[in-house]
């Protein structure tokens, strides 16, 4: 009977380590969104979402509304920083380090999107030189206010964060920004926006090369920034949302 006990207790231990084992997350992402203005609702959709996505695919996912909780010690935690709409500027001096070191020396990935190349000096903050270059060398200049429907072409269809999205999709509704130059010469450019698919048109335009997703491949941290990200409507969009997960799973591998 001790025998018979033994073995049952060694089946039921092995039931639990392998349950744990399911248990554990694959990996952590800490995502960073504005805690007001008018970008809130795509913070709140994109969480309602993000959270889906990691009870799915067994990953855990934390949230912050700024950059106080920020240091090396902090950004040890996760394999994966998500910049929901949270502009380059006014964060603490101690995050701002330990974020760079975080991508230079690749102890994790980034994803950010729409407000992350909000670039130059506003609300009296000066410009952050390190995120200008991680960027692509590029400058905020201008932006449609009054939005715009748009299509976005892919340029490098063979990269993961394309895989399974078309070689062009429409985006309903964004506030299309305009930089002082083209990121490319600094950067691997993946998407475009026909800037002559505007509806309505504008004459807020770069005339010409207008990337709207793109990586660094300068930096140790695989990286990728998503311009459009402004209204929660994206997440109906399954091409966008694609294009977000993709970009999660290709960010975080090592």
């Amino acid at each position: 009977m001790k025998k018979v006990g033994s073995t049952f207790v060694c089946f039921l231990l092995s039931i639990f380590m392998v349950c744990a084992q399911q248990k554990a997350p694959k990996f952590r992402v800490i995502a960073l969104y504005e805690n007001g203005g008018h970008h809130i609702d795509y913070s709140k959709a994109a969480i309602v979402w993000l959270d889906k996505l990691a009870a799915d695919n067994n990953f855990a996912i934390d949230y912050i509304q700024n950059t106080d909780q920020i240091d090396d010690q902090f950004l040890s935690q996760y394999q994966l920083f998500i910049q929901l709409d949270c502009a380059p500027y006014a964060w603490k001096e101690k995050a701002a380090a330990a974020f760079q070191k975080y991508i230079t020396e690749g102890r994790g990935g980034w994803v950010g999107f729409h407000h992350a190349t909000l670039i130059g000096e506003f609300d009296g903050y000066p410009m952050w030189n390190w995120f200008h270059d991680f960027m692509g060398g590029i400058r905020f200049k201008d932006y449609i206010a009054t939005f715009a429907k748009a299509t976005v072409n892919i340029e490098d269809k063979h990269h993961p964060v394309m895989k399974g999205i078309p070689s062009s999709f429409p985006v309903q509704k964004e506030e299309w920004y305009t930089y002082d130059k083209s990121p490319r010469p600094n950067v691997q450019v993946l998407a475009t926006v026909d800037e002559s698919s505007y509806e309505p048109d504008s004459k807020i335009k770069m005339n010409g090369d207008h990337p709207v997703v793109w990586t660094n491949p300068h930096y140790k941290a695989r990286n990728i920034y998503i311009f459009m990200g402004h209204s929660p409507i994206l997440f109906q969009d399954k091409n966008y949302t694609r294009l977000f997960s993709n970009a999660i799973f290709w960010a975080v591998e090592k």
